[in-house]
């Protein structure tokens, strides 16, 4: 029997949804043959202020950003939630609901994974998931200003060969490097605040559903 594909999770507050997220879950979705990207909107960001858009409009507009593509599903878990949701507590539901041999890969951007040493027990995410780094050209993994105890995780679990992320549940690292898209949610939400158009930064039907809504204005 051949080993299960993995199941990519991509997390975030998605205020709102655009090309870069879609673009990264993408890329790494065929370079490690992920069987599906779950995209799973926060409800209650424990992490920054609230967002811009309810948590209902944000899941909505993941909903439209994602509709067409098979191996994109919508994740509503975290935004039916009324408390504030850890990504620990996430990964902790999901194995348990696809069993623990099933291969989870946690997708962060680089950022991300260079501030994962602040996050809620991070070091038992390994033990739930992968955590696969989308870089862009330039960056390594082992940096200057990264947390000593994340450097160790690195020299420990860094693994550069994908089908090594299928033979095992979780515990590997991996850089994976993409496409160079300079796109924020920040940046949109200001151009929309100064009545610019963001219009192909982010899917036309998200734009239509922003406009509709009056969201960020």
């Amino acid at each position: 029997m051949s080993p299960a594909r993995p199941v990519g999770i991509l997390g975030g507050t998605f205020d709102p949804v655009h090309f870069g997220h879609l673009r990264l879950a993408e890329e790494l979705a065929q370079q490690l043959g992920l069987s599906e990207v779950r995209f799973i909107p926060s409800g209650k960001p424990w992490h920054r202020g609230a967002p811009g858009a309810t948590p209902m409009q944000r899941m909505e507009m993941v909903s439209l950003a994602i509709a067409g593509n098979p191996r994109f599903v919508l994740d509503e878990r975290e935004v039916r939630k009324n408390s504030p949701g850890y990504t620990l507590e996430t990964l902790s539901e999901l194995r348990q609901e696809m069993g623990s041999e099933q291969p989870v890969c946690l997708l962060v951007g680089a950022d991300a994974f260079l501030g994962l040493p602040s996050w809620h027990r991070w070091r038992e995410l390994f033990e739930l998931a992968h955590i696969v780094v989308a870089y862009r050209p330039g960056f390594s993994l082992l940096q200057e200003r990264m947390d000593e105890a994340l450097r160790e995780e690195v020299g420990q679990r860094t693994s550069t060969d994908p089908n090594d992320l299928q033979g095992r549940p979780g515990g590997r690292i991996m850089a994976c490097q993409i496409t160079p898209l300079d796109i924020s949610a920040t940046a949109i939400r200001a151009q929309i605040q100064v009545e610019k158009s963001p219009r192909y930064l982010l899917p036309e039907a998200v734009l239509d559903y922003i406009r509709v809504n009056q969201i960020y204005i």
